[in-house]
């Protein structure tokens, strides 16, 4: 199942994405149908995950588009789509979590190439820069000369939980979307943490859907790409993170509490901007596709 918010009537809607790139209105299907046991309206995923595992069990088991035209349904690209969660905390993320792309970075930085991190590296991404699929991408040029992008599988809980084991780690994942962890290298290395430069306001496009875990076979096995105005930058499979999913929920919930809802984007492959020769980070105009397979494609353009 691929869920999505949008908007109708300025209004906010759950999706499902059919085949076909259909957009079922599942909160208008969820409210006819009382005999499904959901209590009060689903608007939205975040809605629909504060429900639990049984109601995810009982929707998918229903026959959901009994009577339904599918071809008089509106395409993907003709609904207004929004952030798939709304996000009440910060998005969690991992540092250089591909040998590759380390390596990379340590070059283009002049550090030792083979110098890899022993632990995780977390850091976070401000909700406000979170945007939708379609939404635009500012430059922020009086900020930044370095402006770079980084496609990122991108896990969402779906289970409150602490010091979570983990061989019981997947239990608290919900699913999975794509995040683009829009960059502002020198802000990054001036600060000397990574929170502004990773925080600036549409800095974070996420989307266009969270696909529900049980449609995923193996998050940790999974083609990942990001092309700029139709051109190749990065491709790679999360086969080569050196922190897995499991690990990933694991250290970060050791003492601190994740909630449903909660975002954690899991690190970028080889081929971002600032480590090209000669550098090639984002600019006015530029359109910037993220896509994770059996996920789908997150797509951005870049604006003044």
């Amino acid at each position: 199942m691929k869920f999505l918010t949008f908007s109708k009537q300025e209004q906010s809607r759950l999706g499902l994405l059919l085949e076909g790139d259909r957009v079922l209105d599942l909160t208008s299907v969820l409210a006819s149908r009382p005999d499904l046991g959901l209590t009060g309206p689903v608007r939205n995923l975040n809605e629909l995950i504060a429900l639990g595992d049984d109601a995810i069990t009982r929707i998918n088991a229903a026959d959901l588009l009994a009577g339904v035209d599918i071809n008089a349904l509106p395409l993907l690209d003709a609904v207004s789509v929004l952030p798939p969660l709304a996000m009440t905390r910060n998005v969690f993320c991992v540092g250089r979590n591909y040998r590759e792309h380390i390596i990379e970075g340590n070059l283009a930085r002049g550090r030792p190439a083979d110098s890899f991190p022993t632990a995780i590296e977390f850091f976070t991404k401000a909700p406000s820069a979170v945007v939708a699929h379609r939404d635009n991408v500012k430059r922020h040029a009086h900020l930044t000369d370095s402006l770079d992008y980084e496609v990122e599988l991108a896990i969402v809980i779906g289970r409150e939980g602490v010091d979570i084991p983990r061989d019981k780690a997947l239990e608290h994942v919900f699913g999975y979307t794509i995040v683009n962890d829009v960059t502002a290298r020198d802000l990054q290395a001036r600060h000397g943490q990574w929170f502004k430069g990773k925080s600036l306001d549409t800095s974070c496009p996420m989307g266009p859907v969270v696909v529900h875990q049980s449609a995923i076979p193996n998050a940790n096995k999974l083609m990942i790409s990001l092309s700029v105005n139709d051109e190749l930058r990065q491709q790679d499979n999360t086969s080569d993170m050196i922190f897995d999913v499991a690990t990933i929920i694991e250290q970060l919930s050791a003492g601190m509490t994740l909630k449903p809802g909660d975002v954690i984007a899991t690190g970028t492959p080889k081929g971002v901007g600032f480590a090209l020769t000669p550098p090639r980070c984002l600019q006015v105009g530029d359109v910037v596709s993220a896509s994770i397979e059996h996920i789908g494609t997150l797509t951005n353009e870049i604006v003044a």
